[in-house]
């Protein structure tokens, strides 16, 4: 498909730099078949059935973005996937002045060699910390890796305000953002409907910043992550489903990965891999019946994934009234609820 059928005009304006407070007090858009309503999230467990599950994403954000220097070259890392306990693949700016054998020295006495590069852009680093160590070193050197779309440098606030508050895994580079919205006192609430909270794993890349710079979707290359679902989580799924209940992907990442561990079939199965999975229209969905996701970037990946998954010509009007009625973009933003379309 051409790219910019995806592509609307954004206000600056509608981009949040910081969230709401309290998180669960942001704005909800319900969409269904029928249109839409306006919500906050604290109305969600409104929203839902009996014997629905709701899967989260419990992935950690790192304090990704590395400054250094290699001699008087100022260096900017930024980790994109774990390769072993000490090697990182990473965007590094400049990278094409790096070359093999040269050291990038942060501060703190940590330090990276550059022992690959490859034709993506990406470049090869070894630490010389690893596992529990180097997690330690990036805790105090590190910064959080806010989306290029907030214009402004991290600061201690966002070290909370960029991750969910049931984070458990560490290994994100960006945070899965409609997880952003939950307080605790809101899953209380969802618990005492009686729908299961089920946890998987998708350690998001750097690649979610990546523009889609083509003009055909099928020239799109997805940079691949790692992710988990367990055994257990796969059968609470199943049952649910037979039991007529819905699968809620809170998050686009949750449903990636749920999509990428479905069988034709629509039945979730174990998995552990890596995915890189891209959903446009014409996608047939196997496993996810409710979406709950911000509101994104034009002609992004993600904002396909929500055309594909709402329809193309409803989301377009989604988006209109949502920048008309002054909800709050991107990660830091507000988050609509969607209910799959009938028809694709």
């Amino acid at each position: 498909m051409r790219t910019d059928l995806f592509d609307f005009a954004l206000p600056v304006g509608c981009i949040a730099e910081r969230p709401v407070q309290p998180r669960d007090s942001a704005k909800l858009l319900h969409v269904h078949d029928q249109g839409w309503v306006d919500r906050t999230v604290l109305d969600l467990p409104k929203l839902l059935r009996p014997g629905d599950v709701m899967v989260f994403n419990d992935t950690r954000v790192l304090p990704a973005r590395l400054l250094g220097r290699r001699g008087v070259v100022d260096v900017e890392c930024l980790l994109h996937r774990q390769i072993d306990a000490d090697i990182w693949d990473v965007f590094a700016k400049p990278a094409k002045r790096l070359k093999l054998g040269q050291t990038i020295d942060f501060d703190g006495n940590l330090s990276a060699e550059v022992i690959g590069k490859s034709d993506t852009g990406l470049v090869r680093v070894k630490f010389n910390a690893k596992g529990a160590e180097l997690l330690q070193a990036l805790q105090r050197v590190g910064h959080i890796p806010l989306p290029p779309y907030i214009r402004r440098t991290d600061d201690a606030q966002d070290r909370t305000d960029y991750q969910t508050v049931y984070a458990a895994k560490d290994g994100s580079i960006a945070a899965p953002t409609a997880g952003l919205h939950f307080t605790q006192r809101l899953l209380d609430a969802i618990d005492a409907t009686g729908t299961k909270r089920l946890n998987v794993t998708l350690h998001v890349g750097a690649g979610t910043f990546l523009p889609v710079k083509v003009d055909d979707t099928d020239q799109h290359t997805m940079h691949a992550e790692w992710g988990e679902v367990s055994a257990s989580v796969a059968a609470a799924i199943h049952q649910a489903k037979a039991n007529g209940g819905r699968v809620i992907a809170v998050g686009t990442t949750s449903l990636r990965l749920l999509e990428s561990a479905a069988a034709a079939t629509g039945q979730v199965t174990s998995f552990a891999d890596e995915t890189s999975i891209f959903i446009t229209p014409g996608y047939r969905f196997k496993a996810v019946d409710v979406l709950m996701t911000n509101f994104h970037l034009p002609k992004s990946t993600l904002f396909m994934l929500v055309c594909a998954f709402a329809g193309h010509e409803r989301m377009t009007s989604v988006y209109s009234h949502a920048i008309n009625a002054g909800y709050r973009f991107y990660s830091y933003g507000d988050a609509s609820w969607l209910e799959r379309a009938t028809k694709p």
